[in-house]
């Protein structure tokens, strides 16, 4: 389980494709934490470190996966969000985060508020795909509080502290990211649904 805080980026350093799987090797200024069978959310997506070589490192990531995520579009040189996984003991800063990517989203506009950035996406109407506003919402795995909220969109603000260190300074209109969905949320719209 993951809360959405991000502890740093990380670096594209290599893809390389085998039958259905992609192999994404990172760099990141923690590689040197982590070890072998760790996971750890990687723009919301919960991938298993399988090689530490220096300050790189190596997940694979699966057919399912490079469909319903932005991990199949990674190059060479883009920034992704890390987290590792909360401690049983940690403190629980943002939201319940699974790292299991429902779905996602493309960002329509991003409007400078002086002082803060509004970024407004939209995606595909789903009776699961829900939000509310002041609710909370994973986007590339930064746990956020939604501002306005539709059927197929919702907008977000990111103050300067988010922006400088996670990868939403490198979003702009067109842009893919993951979303997970608020799990409370999917229980109660997946329990009215019946």
């Amino acid at each position: 389980m993951f809360t959405g805080i991000i502890e740093t980026l990380a670096r594209v350093e290599k893809v390389e494709h085998e039958q259905t799987n992609s192999h994404v090797t990172f760099s990141s200024a923690i590689t040197h934490e982590l070890k072998i069978d760790q996971s750890v959310s990687h723009n919301g997506v919960c991938l298993t470190v399988v090689k530490i070589d220096g300050n790189n490192y190596t997940v694979t990531a699966i057919d399912e996966t490079l469909k319903r995520t932005n991990i199949g579009d990674l190059k060479v040189g883009d920034l992704v969000n890390i987290e590792r996984c909360m401690p049983a003991n940690g403190r629980f800063d943002g939201h319940i985060v699974q790292g299991h990517v429902d779905s996602t989203a493309i960002c329509k506009e991003v409007n400078d508020l002086k002082g803060s950035w509004e970024f407004v996406f939209e995606h595909e109407k789903s009776k699961q795909n829900i939000t509310v506003e002041k609710g909370s919402i994973t986007i590339n795995g930064t746990s956020l509080t939604v501002v306005k909220s539709g059927d197929t969109f919702f907008s977000v603000h990111i103050i300067p502290y988010t922006f400088e260190n996670t990868n939403f300074k490198n979003i702009k209109a067109g842009t893919k990211v993951n979303l997970e969905f608020d799990i409370v949320g999917k229980y109660v719209a997946r329990l009215l649904g019946k």
